[in-house]
C-alpha cells in the first residue's frame, strides 16, 4: 500500500500533543509545528542541539565550543568540539543520583526467572565490572566484544566499556563461530564478554563453545569473561565500585557496530560518545516519546543497532529496560504477556516479528500501559501493519512509530512524529537534524516518484567511518553523489509530504 493512498491511522489528541516530549521542545524553540522545528534543527544546529541537551537535562561534564567542524570535508565531520562526557554517567550514574530507587533494568528469563535492579544497583554493578575489565588490562580505546543474550548483565558490560572509555563491539548472539571470529579479527578485540549459555525456545543454547572456537582464529583476544547463567555471576572477581568514569571528548570512540550485510567482509561502523548519546536520546525522547519512569521493551539483540539504541535511549532519559531472554513467541503470547506484567510503555518490534505472531492469534493480554509501539527493520506491508494497529495499538489509540535508519546511521533518517497524524506503513518525515532527500539517478530532487534515499548534510550520529577501511567507507556512501550520503534505499515522498521506503537499492 502506498502511504498516499491511505487514510490516517492515528491522530494525536489534544492531551497527547500537550504532553509529548517533542511538542515541549518545539515550544521551547518557538516552533508551532514539526516542519518548523525540523527547519531549526537543520538551519541552526547549535541552537537546536543546545535546546535538546537542556530539555532532556543530559549530563555533559562540559559543553561544546563548536557544534560542527567539517573542515576535513562533510564525510569526516565532527561534532560538539570541546564537550566532555561519559555515556555511562549520562545513562546510569547520573540517574543513580537523581532517582536511586527507580527501576533501571528488569531481566525476564525464558524459564520464568525475574531479576530487577534499581539505578543505584545498576550503577554499582557497572562500576564494579569496569574495575574488573581494567584489572584485565582493558584501557581507553581498547575493543571489548560482547556476545551475550538480552539480559541485565549485557547493560553492565556495555556501560562498563563506556565507563572506561573502551570501545564495545556487540556481536549478534545467534551467530556461529565463523561469523563471530570475523568480527573479532576485524575489530582487534582484546577481551570478549560472553555467557556460558542461554535459553532459547525452552532449550539451553550454548555460547561458551562458540566463543572458544572463534577465539582460536582471533589472536588479538587475550581474555574471555563469562556470565554464568545458572547463578547469574561473573567468572572474574569484581571490584569495589570506586573507580570513577573516564571523562572523554565528544569524539571519543564508543561503539563498533557491524552492519548486517550479507556480501563481502563485515563493515564495522564506528560511533562516538557525544554523537551517539545526543542522537539516540533525541530519538528516544522525540520519536518514541520515552520519559523518566517508563518501561521499554525492544525485541532485539545487542548485535543489532537497536540493542545499543535501547540501552542509551532509555538510560539517558531515566527509563527502565525490560530484557527478554530467548524467543518472544515461546510460549506463543509471551511478548504480549510481558507487556502486561511489566507495564511496558514503549514496545519495539519489527514487521518480520509481527508477521510471525499473526498466525498465533490476537493478544489476550492487557496492553493498556503502552503509549507507543516503535517499529523498524524493513518496510511494512498493509496487512501486518493493520493487524498491529487493530490488536496492539488500539485501532489508533496510540501511535505506531515507524522509523528507519541503519547501523552506520547511528540514528534514524526517517520517523513518525508524535506531533502529526500517521499513515499506514509510512515513515512519516525526516528525523530532527537529518537533511533528507530523494534523488533521481542524475541527482535531481524527486517528489511522488521513487528514487535514492540521500542525506545532504552531516549529522551527529553518523558513523566516523568503516573500521580500518576509509576507502570502502567513501566508496560505499559518498561516491554516487559527491558530498551527499547515499544510503542504498529506494524511497518516495507522497503528495502530503509523507515518506516511504520500497526496499534496498544495494546491499550494505
Amino acid at each position: 500500500m502506498a502511504a498516499g493512498d491511505a487514510t490516517w491511522t492515528w491522530t494525536p489528541s489534544a492531551e497527547q500533543l500537550k504532553h509529548a516530549n517533542v511538542a515541549r521542545l518545539a515550544r521551547a524553540l518557538g516552533c508551532g509545528d514539526y516542519s518548523s522545528l525540523h527547519r531549526v534543527s537543520i538551519d541552526d544546529p547549535d541552537r537546536f542541539w543546545r535546546a535538546v541537551v537542556a530539555d532532556l537535562d543530559l549530563e555533559l561534564t562540559s559543553p561544546w565550543d563548536t557544534v560542527r567542524d567539517d573542515s576535513r570535508g562533510i564525510e569526516w565531520t565532527t561534532w560538539f568540539e570541546g564537550a566532555r562526557l561519559n555515556i555511562a554517567t549520562a545513562c546510569v550514574h547520573t540517574w543513580a543520583g537523581r532517582t536511586p530507587d527507580a527501576v533501571a533494568a528488569v531481566f525476564r528469563g525464558e524459564d520464568g526467572t525475574r531479576d530487577e535492579w534499581t539505578f543505584a544497583e545498576l550503577s554499582l554493578h557497572v562500576a564494579k565490572f569496569a574495575e574488573s575489565l581494567a584489572a584485565l588490562g582493558v584501557e581507553s580505546g581498547d575493543r571489548v566484544a560482547i556476545y551475550m543474550p538480552m539480559c541485565a548483565e549485557v547493560a553492565v558490560a556495555s556501560h562498563a566499556c563506556a565507563h572506561l572509555g573502551a570501545v564495545q563491539v556487540p556481536i549478534f548472539s545467534g551467530f556461529g563461530a565463523a561469523a563471530v571470529a570475523q568480527r573479532l579479527q576485524d575489530s582487534g578485540a582484546k577481551v570478549v564478554v560472553t555467557a556460558d549459555w542461554s535459553y532459547r525456545r525452552g532449550r539451553r543454547t550454548p555460547m561458551r563453545e562458540t566463543i572458544e572456537a572463534a577465539v582460536r582464529s582471533a589472536p588479538s583476544v587475550e581474555r574471555v569473561v563469562e556470565w554464568r547463567r545458572d547463578d547469574r555471576s561473573w567468572s572474574v572477581p569484581l571490584g569495589d565500585g570506586t573507580l570513577a568514569p573516564l571523562e572523554v571528548p565528544a569524539e571519543h570512540p564508543y561503539l563498533l557496530a557491524y552492519t548486517s550485510g550479507t556480501t563481502g567482509r563485515p563493515k564495522g561502523a564506528l560511533h562516538v560518545q557525544g554523537g551517539f548519546l545526543l542522537s539516540i536520546a533525541r530519538e528516544a525522547a522525540y520519536q518514541s516519546d520515552i520519559r523518566a519512569g517508563d518501561r521499554v521493551l525492544f525485541s532485539t539483540d545487542m548485535g543489532w543497532i537497536m540493542g545499543p539504541w535501547t540501552l542509551v535511549g532509555a538510560g539517558a532519559l531515566g527509563a527502565s529496560v525490560v530484557f527478554m531472554e530467548g524467543a518472544p513467541d515461546w510460549p506463543e503470547d509471551r511478548l504480549w504477556q510481558l507487556v502486561e506484567e511489566e507495564r511496558v510503555t514503549m514496545l519495539g518490534v519489527s514487521p518480520t516479528l509481527i508477521r510471525a505472531l499473526i498466525p498465533k492469534g490476537e493478544p489476550s493480554a492487557d496492553l493498556s500501559s503502552l503509549r507507543a509501539i516503535t517499529t523498524t527493520g524493513e518496510p511494512w506491508n498493509a496487512g501486518p501493519y493493520a493487524w498491529l494497529d487493530a490488536h496492539a495499538a488500539g485501532s489508533g489509540r496510540i501511535p505506531i512509530v515507524n522509523i528507519s535508519g541503519g547501523t552506520e546511521v547511528g540514528a534514524c533518517f526517517l520517523s513518525v512524529t508524535p506531533m502529526a497524524p500517521t499513515k499506514p506503513c509510512s515513515l512519516g518525515f525526516p528525523a530532527l537534524g537529518l537533511a533528507m532527500d530523494v534523488y533521481s539517478s542524475e541527482g535531481a530532487s524527486l517528489r511522488r516518484e521513487v528514487g535514492e534515499l540521500v542525506c545532504t548534510r552531516a549529522w551527529p550520529g553518523m558513523t566516523r567511518g568503516i573500521w580500518g577501511d576509509d576507502a570502502r567507507y567513501l566508496e560505499t556512501y559518498w561516491s554516487r553523489f559527491p558530498g551527499v550520503w547515499t544510503h542504498g534505499d529506494w524511497a518516495s515522498v507522497d503528495e502530503d509530504g509523507y515518506w516511504s521506503l520500497h526496499g534496498r537499492s544495494d546491499d550494505t
